[in-house]
């Protein structure tokens, strides 16, 4: 949002500074992002053409002498047709920047005549697009003094980042308001006066929405006739291009000052233009409307639409048409004034890729109560800068405002602040931006005003009083001190999603953040794709479903990285998926994927032996590295082979602890899920549900128990065992290690066979067993027994047999 500093004191009588006006601005919300102090245009000033000569080598151009008030005559060469002695205009010295050609100045030569500067256009200085001549200036213009003070020029302008819950100050007019309630100044802006008019509008309209009244709440217009539609006043061609706005012709720029000037969008129809009666209502499938920006959109039934026995004239609250537009030529008008549904007016512009200045404000929601004094306003200043008759003001849909009434508790000031703020001033600086309190107690129920349709609670009030009273006023707090001295501060969940991150990127794997939402075909391949998890206004086709999986995304981003040459990577990303539309069916998971040849112990080639393709087994190390970060118990896992569907069904397995609890998945992805994806390489991945993960018992103490260490000898034996191909080894490590808790300290597969000589469907899988004897050396017959306890568990187990 846009402004001058004398627009705003148009409506702000106020001694403040520039400085003090920006400063409270940031300090009340209305953060400023942008101030342009005209300090570019302080190097030109008023000069005087004393003598002008034809260039001895260009029929066109004129040698100038140039007074700019300090009694030293400047030789410039210039090519204005209306260029002569005596004439007053605006001057640039060697060194000016001139922002309507972007060239800053140097003395130079031209056709061999050397030339101090140049007398400037108004295109030059960007104050109109006329270019055919130099500035002209009356004969009492003070020669030597600041052309941009003396043409108005030096107004700086401000731009604020407005928040899309403040539509109230969308206007200069609500700025100023709000900078009056801060005790900056006193609002002065008087009433607007009707106009008064004679008979009724020279068009009719009226609303078709077949009970959808709320597609438009009002709508108001009348019509002058005998207008003469020429250039708008020099004040208001500045202003609106010192806010970036061209100005077009009287009845366009009127609307676009009321839009600023009050928040208030309108709309100028040419009378003789439009066929029979407007009429509001639903677009018809596939209606087409040449906009007023020129190009073309199809329309639908979602879309609300003003009409004529000609087809459509304007989408509402959005873009007029070219066809019912103002120009040059236009008599007779019908000024309209209408309110809009906001919801339908922001899925419109989005729809149909338009953004103006009138979408912008009904879609954050304008001012009932101003539809009516906007048609008003609009109606004086065509009258004075256009002549005509008016008619009467006419009104229909209208039903009034019913303001809301919020219950505030004073003391809710205290509660969300921390700050006492008496209760009388509460009240007053609500007084002061619109509000109005009922009552003086405790408990007082204020009236909000029509145009703050962000306020619905007691915390939006409170919020209110605090931008004015001074968040600055809010004293910094010191974090309240735990009683224990190493009491535990973030929650286990925090903790592990912390501890999965650095392990993750302990094991060469980068961080990404990709977005919550995918495509729908992306949702389905990872079993989403709910009714529930679909976005009803989704920022991009490919972004319509909340996603079930981390991973659609971070095969995207790998896909992405290799489409720019870098095939090898690892990513990783900790975050939420989505099972349903509740809050328990949000899930923590730690997720990660691999390409190329990203494995742990090394990427690409290498003279001393090139790195394989990624697999199964890397992505099944990264899961287990993540469940031993997050503290899972895991010698007590359980993994089974064959994982969700988007992994290859014989390259996949599930983690799990007991026979129900899933930790997570791993596995290489299937053909069918990378096609779907349009992704491609040799990938593997994983996922690790956080919060599936037991809570650790309470200790009742964080001191670490002593270190025991065995002084006796560790011993290792190896076995190898026959049994079926679909036996897993790890059902075997389990059996091994179950059979002597005691001793048996760890068990590890070191060899599989399969061969004819085993016999059908038979496999050998070898495992190491390291025994650690506890209070004595073992004996042979220690030994025998332990070895047969192993072969009887595994025997017991998996039906296998040792390996003769």
């Amino acid at each position: 949002m846009k402004f001058t500093l004398s627009w705003l004191k148009d409506h702000l009588e106020t001694q403040a500074s520039l400085d003090e006006i920006v400063e409270t601005l940031t300090m009340i919300g209305l953060e400023v992002e942008s101030l342009d102090d005209k300090a570019a245009l302080k190097p030109f000033v008023i000069a005087k053409v004393l003598t002008a000569s034809r260039h001895p080598d260009a029929d066109k151009l004129q040698v100038l002498t140039v007074d700019t008030g300090d009694g030293k005559p400047l030789q410039v060469v210039c090519g204005a047709p209306n260029a002569r002695a005596g004439l007053i205009g605006a001057f640039a010295a060697p060194g000016a920047y001139v922002p309507g050609i972007d060239i800053t100045l140097s003395v130079g030569k031209i056709r061999g005549v050397e030339s101090h500067g140049m007398m400037c256009s108004e295109r030059e200085l960007e104050m109109s697009d006329e270019h055919n001549g130099i500035i002209d200036l009356p004969a009492d213009a003070p020669v030597g003094t600041s052309f941009a003070a003396y043409a108005g020029l030096d107004d700086p302008v401000i731009e604020i980042n407005l928040t899309p819950n403040r539509p109230d100050c969308t206007s200069v007019y609500g700025i100023a308001r709000d900078l009056a309630a801060a005790g900056l100044g006193t609002l002065k802006t008087p009433a607007i006066e009707p106009v008064k008019g004679t008979g009724a509008p020279q068009v009719e309209v009226a609303l078709d929405l077949k009970g959808e009244d709320y597609l438009c709440p009002g709508f108001a217009w009348r019509t002058v006739k005998g207008v003469k539609n020429g250039t708008s006043p020099k004040w208001l061609q500045q202003r609106l291009i010192a806010i970036g706005l061209r100005p077009i012709n009287a009845l366009v720029d009127i609307t676009n000052y009321v839009t600023f000037d009050r928040g208030r969008p309108l709309h100028v129809f040419d009378a003789d233009k439009v066929k029979g009666q407007l009429t509001v209502r639903r677009a018809r499938d596939g209606e087409t409307i040449l906009g007023l920006n020129g190009k073309d959109y199809t329309l639908s039934p979602e879309n609300v639409v003003i009409a004529d026995d000609n087809g459509v004239e304007s989408i509402a609250g959005v873009m007029g048409g070219e066809h019912s537009g103002c120009d040059e030529n236009t008599v007779n008008v019908v000024i309209e004034s209408a309110l809009w549904d906001a919801m339908n007016v922001a899925r419109t512009g989005r729809t149909l890729g338009i953004i103006t200045d009138a979408r912008y404000r009904f879609e954050r929601g304008v001012d009932p109560e101003q539809m009516i004094p906007g048609v008003e306003l609009a109606a004086q200043l065509v009258l004075e800068f256009c002549g005509g008759t008016p008619s009467e003001t006419k009104v229909v849909g209208y039903k009034g405002h019913t303001p809301k009434t919020v219950k505030f508790p004073a003391s809710e000031v205290k509660r969300l602040t921390g700050i006492d703020v008496p209760t009388k001033t509460s009240l007053d600086i609500l007084s002061r931006l619109g509000f109005v309190p009922q009552g003086t107690g405790e408990l007082v129920d204020v009236v909000v005003p029509s145009w703050r349709p962000d306020v619905d609670g007691k915390a939006d009030l409170v919020e209110e009083v605090m931008r004015i009273h001074g968040i600055n006023l809010i004293e910094p707090q010191p974090l309240v001190s735990h009683a224990a001295v190493n009491g535990k501060i973030l929650t286990t969940l925090q903790i592990r999603t912390r501890n999965a991150k650095r392990a993750l990127a302990s094991r060469g794997m980068m961080e990404a953040v990709t977005w919550s939402f995918i495509s729908e075909s992306a949702a389905k391949a990872f079993g989403g794709g709910k009714p529930e998890l679909k976005l009803s206004n989704p920022i991009a086709a490919d972004m319509s479903d909340m996603r079930p999986s981390l991973l659609p995304g971070l095969l995207a981003a790998a896909q992405r990285n290799a489409d720019r040459g870098f095939n090898d990577l690892a990513l990783f990303e900790v975050s939420g998926t989505y099972e349903g539309n509740a809050p328990e069916d949000q899930r923590r998971v730690a997720a990660g994927v691999r390409r190329g040849t990203a494995r742990f112990e090394g990427t690409g080639r290498h003279w001393s032996g090139n790195a394989s393709p990624v697999g199964v087994f890397d992505a099944k190390a990264d899961a287990i590295a993540v469940l031993e970060a997050c503290g899972a118990p895991v010698d007590k896992l359980q993994i089974e082979a064959g994982g969700s569907a988007w992994y290859h069904p014989g390259r996949s397995g599930t983690i799990k602890l007991g026979p129900k609890v899933i930790l997570g998945t791993f596995g290489e992805f299937h053909p069918k899920t990378l096609e779907t994806l349009d992704v491609g390489g040799n990938l593997c991945g994983f996922e690790i549900f956080i919060d599936a993960i037991p809570e650790p018992k309470q200790k009742a103490t964080r001191t670490k128990p002593a270190l025991n260490l065995s002084d006796l000898q560790l011993l290792r034996r190896d076995f190898a065992f026959v049994v079926d191909k679909s036996v897993e080894a790890g059902t075997i490590v389990r059996a091994a290690l179950s059979s002597d808790k005691k001793l048996i300290v760890g068990v590890q597969v070191f060899d599989l066979f399969e061969g004819a000589s085993l016999g059908e469907d038979k496999k050998s899988v070898a495992i190491e067993v390291a025994i650690q004897p506890q209070e004595r050396t073992l004996n042979d017959e220690d030994l025998d027994a332990l070895t047969k306890r192993v072969v009887e568990s595994v025997a017991k187990q998996t039906g296998g047999v040792l390996r003769g």
